[in-house]
């Protein structure tokens, strides 16, 4: 009896179709699972703020101003935060900090929140005293980046 209910539920099953039909409609089938998985992980990076960033200007291009600038970062902000990335060390990376529309506090890269921020600190950043001559090199500079 038991045989004979598995020849029932198999006979109702719908025939197969040829090889031929089969074949195409699974790569049409597939090809479009790719680029759904495609376009699902575009939108997800998106989300995830992953874009690409203008480059920074070649250290050859700098102005005299630009270089003592980039001197002063060595010297005070390298220890802290990368230049040439966003990617984190003690601080965020600075990659495109004044091309971007906010800074990662959410406030613009504007000279003079840049400034508060350098002199004064900000959260787990500490002040930095720097001259009024030495602060706008590391401007010129930060603007390279």
């Amino acid at each position: 009896m038991r045989s004979l209910r598995r020849c029932d539920a198999s006979a109702k099953r719908l025939p197969r179709q040829s090889d031929g039909v089969r074949g195409r409609a699974g790569i049409i089938e597939g090809v479009m699972r790719i680029l759904s998985f495609a376009a699902l992980g575009g939108a997800i990076l998106a989300l995830a703020g992953c874009r690409s960033l203008p480059p920074s200007k070649p250290s050859s291009q700098w102005t005299a101003q630009e270089a003592r600038g980039a001197v002063v970062f060595q010297q005070n902000c390298a220890r802290c935060h990368y230049a040439t990335t966003t990617s984190s060390l003690h601080g965020p990376g600075l990659q495109a900090l004044t091309k971007q529309p906010t800074m990662p506090s959410g406030m613009p890269p504007t000279d003079e929140r840049l400034t508060v921020v350098i002199l004064h600190g900000r959260t787990m950043m500490p002040g930095t005293p720097l001259t009024d001559s030495q602060l706008q090199d590391l401007l010129a500079y930060l603007h390279t980046l």
